[in-house]
């Protein structure tokens, strides 16, 4: 098991295959960072699977510019799409609506994505999952690992450790939506957050 950054950077270096990853992925300013810090050692498939985004169109607009921006970056990388359905994740977070962001709404939010991945991977004979999550400052990366390496030991597909907001992850991933145009948006996904979002900048 990997436990931090270090450890998986010396993980990586030392591949000496392309193993098959199958990357979550929430939005392409999450993805693009990742996936160019990857991509020189993975065999990478894009998976979005984001049952938290609201409303539909907000849904069809992230995952439109995934496609572009692995278009346009010329990245060899294939792009899955999950079925699109709230309810899933309103059934996830029933009673913790309003906790707030860094909250058991949000594990359990990190858990379903995941673990739609970690089936999908199971399923499609990957060698790897993991996801684009821990870029974000707002995220939990410790929960994210977490929950991956449980479903790791739950469905015996490994989880590669997440945490690629370090060496300014983050900070490339803003630089980078710059360069290739990319739409930010500014909440994180459920109707939950945006009304959150709404109400700090009244």
């Amino acid at each position: 098991m990997i436990n931090n950054y270090n450890e998986f950077k010396q993980f990586i270096s030392n591949l000496t295959t392309n193993p098959k990853l199958l990357l979550h992925a929430c939005c392409a300013p999450c993805s693009s960072h990742t996936l160019f810090l990857l991509a020189p050692y993975f065999d990478i498939t894009i998976f979005y699977s984001n049952d938290n985004i609201f409303p539909m169109e907000e849904f069809q607009k992230r995952i439109e510019e995934i496609r572009n921006f692995v278009k346009n970056a010329k990245l060899d990388v294939k792009v899955v799409a999950d079925d699109y359905d709230y309810k899933r994740f309103l059934e996830a977070v029933r009673g913790l609506e309003n906790l707030g962001e860094r909250s058991k709404r949000c594990y359990n939010c990190y858990s379903l994505r995941l673990e739609r991945a970690a089936l999908y991977a199971k399923e499609n004979k990957f060698d790897f999952f993991t996801t684009t999550l821990s870029i974000s400052p707002y995220k939990v990366t410790s929960w994210i690992n977490e929950i991956g390496y449980n479903l790791e030991k739950k469905y015996n597909i490994k989880y590669l450790f997440s945490d690629f907001k370090k060496e300014d992850g983050y900070k490339d991933s803003i630089k980078l939506s710059s360069e290739y145009n990319l739409y930010r948006q500014d909440y994180c996904g459920c109707a939950f957050s945006k009304h959150e979002k709404e109400e700090r900048t009244k």
